[in-house]
């Protein structure tokens, strides 16, 4: 079982270092980060951890997983068109 909090909080980190994104870490349960292109309205999406390890969006897409955060974070930029960090 993974720490779920821990990898929401690496996660957010990860996807900070992509400036055209917006992050934002929520609370409760499960934890999950909000992320936003900066320049559009419409581009968003939710991200949880799964107790596995995985990340995945509000549509049950996997973007990756604890093992490989920063590149679950370069697959959310490329889904929300943020340019590469």
């Amino acid at each position: 079982m993974v720490d779920t909090v821990t990898g929401i909080q690496e996660f957010a980190s990860a996807v900070s270092a992509h400036m055209d994104l917006s992050v934002r870490v929520l609370g409760g349960a499960p934890p999950r980060v909000q992320v936003r292109n900066r320049f559009s309205d419409t581009l968003c999406e939710t991200v949880t951890c799964s107790e596995s390890g995985a990340f995945i969006t509000s549509w049950g897409y996997r973007l990756g997983t604890v093992e490989g955060v920063k590149d679950a974070a370069a697959r959310l930029a490329y889904l929300l068109a943020a340019l590469p960090a």
